[in-house]
């Protein structure tokens, strides 16, 4: 337990001295604990700093790390005599350590509705970890690396979906006691991850609560953490918790995973997360990377001679003529339908009495600029003139050319194609938000798209726009109605991503009509890279109907499919994987 002048050292920021563990273990005299602790948690190893008996020792550890692994040495109170070591080898982590004591910890004031925690059980809980993981740029956990619970080995839980049972996040815990004898007697947090499309308000909250009562009700002392020092909004949250900085060290190894923190942010830095990806696999094979303009992911790759410029997926390799095709709507369906593909009808919007003409035909409609992308200016699921027409002005400050199409029913697929070959599949599904009964539908819809503009690095968000206000609307609300607890509510019609929709990935059960359908588009317009739109009732039925192709697919969103490595298998097919 600990004395009340430990705890008055430890508030000021005091961590536990290398001599006072030392003493701490000797008293106990477990053969276990005299040696220094090292607990393996299936993306690397943590090794105590405190359980060493000299910096060498340390050092020699962090040096052994395996190969695709990160390893973190916490608690030391000398680094600088680790790193004079092995200085070219080893790097100070900038993250910082933060603390609370469960004595400060309040209780949640507000319930935590539509979801659940429990321990990762089984293959298939891993494989949902990893997922969620890998969403996040996490490392995943190799469940058979991981040291033994009797051994001082972490726990990870998982948080579901009630409603669907789909995993939206999860986090790891790790007693102290367990791990190295803790004379004050913590645990610490580690990889807190939530899905990137979750809707649920409130998880990552949640799973932090559920681990310090978890190990409160165990009667531990404090919950340690490791945060990025410009991670805001990471940091709001362990603020308003109670945490507070620990004067405390990491070391690292230097490593391709953790270059940034070592090397400094860059040019790459400033590239978004459809641009970085393909340079950090370039970086991995060995490729010489040249930023022009990060703003637009603008950038140039060199090797052996080689060099082809890219803007995020847009390379050297795609012709003006292919991409003038995918540009231009009315140019796209009609190389489609050479093809003999199936589309919508399609027609250039005209006086209204010919766009009532083609509403009376079809009995709803989708308005479209014939030249834009992201979703902008689209307007789904049209059944009355007057909104076909306001829709049409609207999509005309895009382009002044308006497109108006059939609407169909269907699921949102986005199958992604490079090199002639079906590299992702995914279903993209409309920016959603789920009611807590509290907060009303826009301050709900704010809430969301902040989450998805932190998951997406700014790439992704919810527009508070007239498409949102005539999809709420139709559902029957305004913006300023409290949603009922638990109930879902659509507000955007399209699933486009940069309008907060999200993704879930259905490569493996792509039907194989689907499959070629998406070849033989990407063959009709003789581009090598592209996204093509279907709507279908399933990814794995035959049906379809071909909406578009995006010249510029966005191969971020589609992890953790080997998109980036088949894109540069395209450009350098003889690079290989360095280091």
């Amino acid at each position: 337990m600990r004395t009340p002048a430990m705890q008055q050292r430890l508030r000021r920021g005091q961590t536990p001295s290398y001599q006072r563990l030392q003493e701490q273990l000797a008293k106990d005299g477990s053969p276990q604990t005299t040696q220094p602790r090292i607990i393996q948690c299936g993306w690397g190893r943590l090794l105590f700093g405190q359980t060493f008996p000299d910096p060498g020792a340390l050092a020699s550890g962090l040096l052994e790390e395996a190969l695709g692994e990160r390893d973190i040495a916490p608690y030391v109170a000398s680094p600088q005599q680790v790193l004079a070591q092995a200085p070219q080898q080893l790097f100070l982590d900038p993250s910082d350590m933060l603390r609370l004591w469960f004595s400060d910890y309040r209780q949640a004031r507000r319930s935590f509705r539509g979801f659940s925690i429990r321990p990762v059980q089984g293959e298939a809980d891993w494989e949902a970890v990893n997922c969620l993981y890998l969403q996040r740029g996490m490392l995943p956990v190799d469940p058979a690396r991981i040291s033994p619970r009797e051994q001082g080995g972490p726990s990870y839980w998982l948080a579901e979906d009630n409603d669907s049972g789909e995993p939206i996040g999860s986090v790891m815990g790790l007693n102290h006691v367990r791990a190295f004898n803790d004379p004050e007697q913590g645990c610490s947090l580690w990889c807190l991850a939530v899905a990137v499309h979750c809707s649920r308000p409130g998880v990552g909250e949640a799973l932090v609560r559920h681990l310090i009562e978890h190990y409160l009700s165990r009667g531990l002392n404090y919950l340690d953490l490791s945060v990025l020092h410009d991670n805001r909004q990471a940091r709001a949250l362990y603020s308003k918790l109670g945490f507070r900085e620990l004067q405390s060290f990491s070391i690292k190894r230097k490593n391709g995973i953790n270059q940034s923190l070592f090397l400094g942010p860059g040019p790459e830095a400033e590239l978004n997360p459809y641009a970085r990806i393909i340079v950090n696999e370039a970086h991995r094979r060995g490729i010489e990377v040249q930023v022009e303009d990060a703003e637009a992911g603008l950038f140039v790759l060199n090797q052996g001679g080689r060099r082809i410029r890219c803007r995020e997926s847009l390379s050297d390799l795609t012709s003006a003529v292919s991409m003038s095709l995918c540009q231009d709507k009315r140019m796209t369906h009609r190389a489609f339908a050479r093809a003999e593909l199936n589309q919508p009808a399609q027609c250039l919007a005209g006086t209204p009495e010919e766009n009532a003409a083609f509403l009376a035909r079809h009995k709803s409609v989708v308005v479209k600029p014939v030249n834009g992308e992201q979703g902008e200016g689209v307007a789904v699921d049209l059944r009355s003139p007057e909104a076909m027409e306001q829709a049409i002005a609207l999509a005309a400050q895009f382009d002044s050319r308006v497109l108006l199409e059939s609407f169909h029913a269907g699921l949102d697929l986005r199958i992604v194609v490079i090199g002639y070959a079906v590299v992702a599949a995914a279903i993209r599904r409309p920016a959603a938000i789920i009611g807590d009964g509290q907060h009303c539908i826009s301050e709900l819809i704010e809430t969301q798209s902040r989450r998805r503009l932190a998951a997406t690095g700014g790439e992704s968000r919810i527009p508070l726009d007239e498409e949102t206000r005539r999809t709420v609307a139709a559902a029957g609300f305004s913006m300023d109605s409290r949603l009922p607890a638990g109930e879902q509510l659509i507000v955007r019609k399209t699933a486009n991503l940069h309008t907060g929709g999200t993704l879930e990935d259905v490569t493996a059960s792509l039907h194989p009509l689907l499959a070629e359908t998406a070849v033989a588009a990407a063959r009709a317009l003789e581009i090598p890279v592209v996204g093509l739109d279907l709507l279908v009732p399933a990814a794995d039925q035959p049906d379809y109907v071909l909406i578009e192709a995006n010249e510029r697919v966005g191969l971020a969103n589609h992890e953790p499919q080997p998109t980036a490595e088949r894109f540069l298998d395209l450009l350098f097919p003889l690079s290989q994987v360095v280091g």
